[in-house]
């Protein structure tokens, strides 16, 4: 009589009892979305256990979040209790920051710490940076803190200690950051504390010191598991390394064809080197998909098909071919925001759970004209992993200015915008001022006006008078132009002249371009409204409105938030060329950055159960421009035997027309410019991109152009593909431009 399998293997395909109940050695287990890959893992695990090959305290975990280190540990303790384990305990299972914090409480003394060392959090970090830059009387606009922050993050993913800095990235850069670099690391020591990346680069240097201490490591883990392999970084890569190096027992399951966090420090040739990297090493492909149907699967595999740099697998759906892709072919921004919520509408007819609906963009300025709808709508919606757009910072700065101009009163928008962008107007100025305020019965505004003798006695001083002043001025002028101007002419105004634009165009953090964009969708609301009055009324009522909690709602949220989640129904909207892909990876990084940028689009995709619909617009305004948009590259990849291209909406009584033809990878792919197109530039000209505007070439390499922006002014090296020559004298460009020759 057969025996019973075990309650662990119970339910697994082919594939996944294979990755179970492999040998010893070193595994990759390739699995790609919706194959299964937590049970296959975990059941491993329990496999172990179970079979005696080792005892939960010889197993090392890592995850990249505490909630999916949980979830290991639950999901292998209950299979390896049911199969005879008896509930083995794994004390090894966390994040990589939580490993490599409990090895270092261990041996804190041989690394400078004590062992109750404390772990900074960002905020703190950040602090810091900003301290020592002032003690070093380094220009926060030269070297804004956050960005210095950024560039020290970054060298910990990659272990580079100071001194271990490459040369040319010195040079890239201020020589300055490497001495902030080191005496932040100094400051860190003498506070007997850490950041998140030491907790992995000063096991490193604990391992590469004191080699019978890594030694004693590799001996107590026997095997060592890994999930989201895919997103490491070079730090991480080499923890592991260090540690699997003895019994060579590295399990690591991931998907290159998620690999979405490059810009994040992630590397993706760590799992596309597993082979070259663990010699023998067995690599097991999960393929069977139990999430998506099979035009949707047919659609994402044909789409990472044309990535060159991945390893290779074929998604096979499990649940049937079901509807096809939906194209949504919108006129507009504002046009494509209708159409998806009446989309949205009808699969609510159809009993389709609103918390089973997800809305992903490239860009968080994209959300705005969808928050629009749902509220016109009166659709429930929840922002996932940031701040509905009138909620973010920049935007509750502009609206501050705004209230300003039409509230002369508004103490309270006057405080939080009399320093932003600085004006040497610190927190004891405007203190002073609100006594003077007080004693003469005046608003914040009104008091800036009041003679030097009502304002000395409070404590300013006369350069702060000056400066409180100017600004009221700026206010006031403002203000006479409020009713002659179209409120979007009165906003963009209000952002270039209080220099709030410029600061975010000069400023050299991550998110800056980001905010930039925002800035851009804010004034494209502002042209919906006939006056200030109106659109802060407006802005108000948004603010006001909250979903019902507990209700079921719409999720709206960046793709790179959507990775792990899953819907029944997915809406992929603003699929053209410079927003997805979106521009700036493509003239950042290239190939490298397009590959990454298709990656997105196919955890896009996968995020879908049953209904997946991806939006293009015909034009959209950009930078106070109407620009016409070709369809995403993206899109003509999707076989046509996987899509459905939904009708375009005409005006009311017009004649219903044709869809226009799907876009071809020829006529846009802007992969590589052509000698001719490059042989139109030369340093002194003039030319135009359809998102940064009209500059002048300051360089040509190649194929390659360098061009030197005018508004807001920045410097970017952008293929010449990308550019279309601006006649001589044309000093703006025209606001229809499209890429050349695309």
């Amino acid at each position: 009589m057969t025996a019973p399998a075990a309650p662990y293997l119970e339910g697994l395909n082919p594939e996944q009892k294979i990755c179970v109940e492999a040998p010893d050695g070193p595994l990759l287990i390739l699995a790609g979305a919706g194959t299964g890959k937590t049970r296959t893992l975990t059941a491993r695990i329990a496999h172990l256990l179970a079979t005696g090959r080792a005892r939960g305290s010889q197993i090392l975990a890592v995850t990249f979040t505490n909630k999916a280190a949980k979830e290991l540990r639950a999901r292998a303790e209950n299979y390896a209790g049911g199969g005879g384990g008896g509930g083995v305990f794994l004390s090894w299972a966390g994040t990589f920051h939580s490993m490599g914090a409990r090895i270092l409480r261990h041996h804190a003394e041989l690394v400078g710490r004590r062992s109750n060392f404390t772990i900074l959090d960002a905020s703190d970090q950040q602090r810091l940076v900003k301290d020592l830059l002032k003690s070093a009387n380094i220009d926060p606009a030269r070297m804004p803190p956050a960005l210095a922050h950024h560039l020290i993050e970054r060298w910990k993913d990659r272990a580079l200690a100071p001194d271990q800095i490459p040369s040319e990235e010195k040079q890239a850069h201020d020589g300055r950051i490497i001495k902030i670099y080191r005496a932040y690391q100094d400051q860190l020591k003498n506070l007997n504390a850490m950041d998140f990346g030491d907790l992995l680069m000063e096991c490193l240097r604990l391992f590469r010191d004191a080699p019978e201490i890594l030694e004693q490591y590799q001996n107590r883990f026997s095997h060592i598991f890994v999930d989201e392999y895919q997103d490491t970084n070079v730090a991480q890569y080499l923890w592991l390394r260090l540690l699997a190096a003895r019994e060579k027992n590295l399990c690591c399951v991931g998907d290159d064809d998620q690999s979405i966090y490059g810009w994040r420090g992630a590397e993706l040739g760590n799992i596309l080197r597993f082979e070259k990297d663990f010699p023998g090493a067995t690599i097991i492909r999960l393929e069977r998909n139990y999430r998506s149907t099979g035009h949707i699967l047919g659609g994402a595999s044909a789409v990472i098909s044309h990535n060159g740099s991945r390893l290779g697998k074929t998604l096979r759906a499990q649940e049937g071919d079901g509807d096809k892709i939906r194209l949504i072919r919108a006129h507009d921004g504002k046009d494509e925001a209708q159409r998806v919520c009446r989309e949205i509408l009808t699969l609510r007819e159809k009993r389709v759970s609103l918390d089973e609906i997800a809305i992903l963009v490239r860009s968080t300025a994209q959300m705005r004209s969808f928050e629009e709808e749902f509220l016109d709508l009166a659709l429930p919606y929840r922002i996932i992993g940031g701040a509905r757009f009138y909620e973010r910072a920049e935007i509750r700065d502009i609206i501050a200015y705004l209230r300003l101009i039409a509230q002369p009163d508004d103490d309270l928008a006057f405080r939080r915008i009399v320093n932003v962008p600085k004006r040497g107007l610190g927190a004891k100025s405007v203190l002073c001022l609100t006594q003077a305020a007080r004693d003469e019965g005046a608003s914040l505004l009104d008091a800036c006006s009041l003679h030097e003798d009502s304002l000395k006695p409070s404590g300013l001083k006369s350069a702060a008078i000056r400066k409180l002043r100017d600004f009221a001025a700026m206010i006031k002028r403002f203000a006479d132009h409020k009713d002659a101007l179209p409120l979007e002419t009165l906003a963009e105004k209000v952002m270039d002249e209080s220099g709030y634009r410029r600061m975010w165009a000069e400023t050299k953090t991550p998110d800056a371009e980001t905010r930039l964009d925002n800035l851009a969708e804010m004034l494209r609301a502002c042209g919906e409204f006939d006056s200030l009055e109106g659109y802060l009324e407006h802005v108000a009522l948004v603010m006001e409105i909250e979903a019902e909690a507990g209700g079921e709602r719409v999720s709206l949220m960046t793709l790179h938030a959507a990775k792990g989640l899953e819907f029944d129904a997915v809406f992929l909207p603003g699929w053209e060329e410079g927003l997805m892909p979106h521009i700036r990876a493509l003239t950042q990084d290239g190939l490298r950055g397009l590959e990454e940028e298709r990656r997105l689009a196919h955890v896009g995709m996968t995020r879908a159960r049953r209904n997946l619909y991806v939006g293009c617009a015909d034009m959209r305004l950009i930078h106070g421009f109407w620009q016409d948009c070709l369809p995403s590259r993206f899109i003509a990849e999707i076989p046509q035997e996987h899509v459905e291209i939904l009708p375009i909406a005409q005006p009311f009584g017009a004649e219903p027309v044709a869809s226009a033809p799907l876009f071809s990878p020829s006529e846009g792919g802007a992969e590589e410019a052509s000698e001719e197109e490059s042989s139109l530039f030369s340093v002194g000209a003039r030319a135009h991109h359809k998102i940064f505007g009209a500059g002048t070439v300051s360089r040509v390499e190649g194929k390659k152009v360098t061009v030197r922006f005018d508004d807001p002014p920045s410097e970017k090296t952008i293929m010449a593909g990308f550019l279309i020559r601006l006649p001589d004298g044309d000093s703006q460009g025209s606001s229809n431009f499209v890429m050349t020759g695309k």
